[in-house]
C-alpha cells in the first residue's frame, strides 16, 4: 500500500463506488483528498452515473483523520491552508454533485472522517463506527469540518463533539443526532443495505435526484468561501508549537489518551 493512500473509482449499474484507503487507519493524506475531490467531481458530471457510495477499504477504521506525517511536515502558513483547502474541495466536492451520495462507515471516524461522514446525503454504519473530533486536543480546531457537521448534528452536537476532544461517541450517539441513518448489526448486512439502496437509487429519475440535493444543500452557497476562511484559520494554527509538540507526543504513543 502507498504510504499516500489511494483512491479508485468502481462503476457498475449507474452505481460510482468510490473507496479511498490509507495503510495507517485510511487516514487522508494531500494526495487522498486531491483524488477523492476529483472522483467525486467527475462521477458527479457523468450522466451515466446516479448515485455514489463512498467508503474506505477494510474492515477496521473508516477514517483516522489527517494524516500525522504529513502534519509535521507543514513548515509555512501557504503549505497548511493547502493541505486543509483538502479537506473543503472534498466537502464541496460532495455538497455540489448532483447525484445522491451513500457513506459506507464501518469502523470508527476522526476529525475529517466525520466531515466526510456529513458531508453524504445517507449514511449507514457499524456498530464500530464511533465519531471523535480530535482537532482541539492538537490545537488547531475542527473548523473545516465544522459547517458539514454542525449542518447535520446541529451546533449542540457539534459542540459536544468539539469540546471533548480525546472522547469517542457510540455509533448509537451519532445515529440519535442524525450523522447516522441507520445502523447494521454486522458487515455483511451493512454492505447488503448499502447496495440495496444504492440499486434503488440508480432507477430513480435523475431530475428529481438532482432537484433534491438542491433542496438538501439550499442555503450553502456561500461555503466555497466559507470553507477557505476556516482552512486558513487551521493553516496557521497546525505551525503553533502546541500543535507540533502534541503530534510528536502522539506519534510516540503518549498523548494519554
Amino acid at each position: 500500500m502507498s504510504t499516500q493512500g489511494s483512491v479508485t473509482t468502481d462503476i457498475t449499474n449507474r452505481i460510482a463506488t468510490i473507496t479511498f484507503q490509507h495503510p495507517k487507519g485510511n487516514a487522508l493524506t494531500r494526495k487522498t483528498l486531491e483524488e477523492l475531490e476529483q472522483a467525486i467531481t467527475s462521477v458527479g458530471n457523468d450522466r451515466d452515473i446516479r448515485v455514489v457510495v463512498i467508503h474506505s477499504e477494510g474492515d477496521g477504521a473508516f477514517c483516522g483523520g489527517a494524516y500525522f506525517e504529513e502534519l509535521m511536515k507543514i513548515s509555512t502558513y501557504e503549505e497548511g491552508k493547502r493541505f486543509f483547502m483538502g479537506f473543503a474541495r472534498v466537502i464541496n466536492a460532495m455538497r455540489k454533485c448532483p447525484k445522491l451520495i451513500i457513506a459506507r462507515v464501518q469502523g470508527k471516524a476522526v476529525g475529517g472522517g466525520v466531515g466526510i461522514a456529513a458531508a453524504a446525503d445517507h449514511v449507514l454504519a457499524h456498530p464500530s463506527a464511533a465519531v471523535k473530533l480530535s482537532e482541539l486536543a492538537l490545537g488547531i480546531g475542527p473548523f473545516v469540518v465544522e459547517p458539514a457537521i454542525c449542518r447535520k448534528i446541529g451546533k449542540s452536537g457539534f459542540s459536544t463533539l468539539a469540546i471533548d476532544a480525546t472522547h469517542w461517541y457510540k455509533a448509537e450517539w451519532a445515529r440519535k443526532k442524525g450523522l447516522y441513518a441507520d445502523i447494521l448489526d454486522s458487515i455483511d448486512q451493512l454492505d447488503h443495505a448499502v447496495f440495496e439502496l444504492a440499486e434503488k437509487l440508480a432507477k430513480s429519475n435523475p431530475e428529481a435526484i438532482r432537484e433534491l440535493k438542491k433542496i438538501f444543500w439550499s442555503g450553502t452557497e456561500h461555503w466555497d468561501t466559507l470553507l477557505e476562511e476556516q482552512a486558513e484559520i487551521s493553516g496557521r494554527l497546525v505551525l503553533s508549537e502546541y500543535t507540533r509538540n502534541y503530534i510528536d507526543n502522539a506519534k510516540n504513543g503518549n498523548t494519554g489518551e
